[in-house]
């Protein structure tokens, strides 16, 4: 079928938005419809760093099912559904319930083509890979499979939950699935960007006693107190290790790093108490390294990092749904949304900072 997408030709460029043509879905496939995709920091990296070219990329999708290959049970054509992560479900860490850390998903997630190594897309005879975290979201119609959908309400607002599907339950599930964050407790998050964010509305549901928010924008401090942080603080005017043992006493008993810098890191880190946790979120490039007193742990604290918030979609989604729908997880509060075509526009305001969370908005 022919659908618009918005193709990734040349490394570091442009994304373009063209007709391409998309496989009918075979015995094992699911054929989606989607209504908003969310534009996320991998997404910007692979834009920069592409395995294959040309791609379509795109990994927080939602919209309706339109079709399914005859061994899918899972959905049916009119179900809502959001699209995660893709993985194997029979490696042991899958069997665990562990699927974030699934040993199998790397060429599933990043390669651009199925396991048998062709790809679902083509523009005439040129084939364009897709298959992007089993996905490829920035189009208006993905094929994808029944460990990447999650079922929703049909009553939830399906344009404006794609996010869930990597950024949101990250930053959601590392308080909630990972740290396990208990009432009453402390906790600092370092970078207030939609991961960020999320997990500080998280930390308000859990029952935080003192939720701190760390970043040195003005604009991200303030949303960041609208949405459940008690106090914020401003890291380009003061040092955040001092201020939250003022706060704290001793230290945060949790700690979340969520902009992929060292230096970050390292505050994260020495501003949690003995025995606390600090959880690695934020990405960096590969090959970045990070120093520390190795007595900053000795002591009992422990640092661990965190993939997709240790989410089982089809468990954790749903239950981010409920909040959303009960007004306790204001995920609108971050969204700016764009059209498909001002692709490169919500990746500017992405990397500015001037958009938080970017969905693209497919067109009818």
């Amino acid at each position: 079928m022919k659908i618009l997408a918005a193709v990734l030709r040349e490394k570091a460029k442009p994304f373009v938005v063209e007709d391409l043509e998309l496989d009918d879905p075979r015995a094992d496939e699911i054929l989606v419809k989607i209504s908003g995709a969310g534009l996320c920091h991998t997404d910007l990296t692979l834009r920069d760093n592409p395995l294959a070219l040309p791609i379509v990329l795109g990994h927080e999708g939602a919209g309706i099912v339109e079709q399914v290959g005859s061994n899918v049970a899972k959905v049916k054509p009119g179900d809502a559904v959001v699209l995660s992560f893709v993985y194997c479900g029979a490696c042991a860490n899958c069997r665990q319930g562990l699927p974030a850390y699934c040993t199998q998903s790397v060429m599933g997630t990043f390669g651009g083509v199925r396991s048998d190594g062709s790809t679902t897309l083509r523009q005439g005879e040129q084939k364009v890979h897709g298959n992007f975290f089993g996905q490829s979201s920035f189009a208006t119609h993905v094929l994808t499979y029944e460990n990447n959908v999650v079922k929703v309400r049909s009553d939830a607002p399906l344009e404006l939950l794609g996010p869930l599907g990597c950024g949101i339950q990250t930053g959601a599930g590392a308080v909630i699935n990972s740290l396990r964050v208990k009432a009453g407790s402390s906790i600092a998050v370092f970078g207030l960007g939609a991961v960020g964010l999320s997990a500080i509305m998280a930390a308000k549901i859990c029952g935080c006693r003192d939720i701190i928010g760390v970043d040195v924008k003005p604009n991200r401090l303030e949303l960041a107190c609208e949405l459940g942080a008690t106090r914020v603080l401003d890291a380009s005017t003061a040092n955040p290790t001092t201020e939250i043992k003022k706060i704290t006493g001793e230290g945060a008993d949790y700690a979340l790093e969520c902009a992929g810098h060292p230096k970050v890191l390292r505050q994260a880190l020495e501003s949690v108490r003995r025995p606390g946790v600090c959880g690695l979120l934020g990405g960096a490039p590969m090959g970045t390294e990070v120093t520390f007193d190795m007595n900053s742990i000795m002591f009992g604290r422990t640092v661990r990092g965190i993939l997709e918030g240790d989410s089982v979609p089809d468990i954790f989604i749903p239950q981010l749904v409920e909040f959303i729908m009960q007004g306790r997880f204001p995920l609108e509060r971050l969204v700016t949304f764009y059209g498909l075509d001002q692709i490169n526009q919500a990746a500017t305001d992405s990397e500015s900072g001037r958009a938080i969370k970017p969905i693209l908005k497919m067109p009818s």
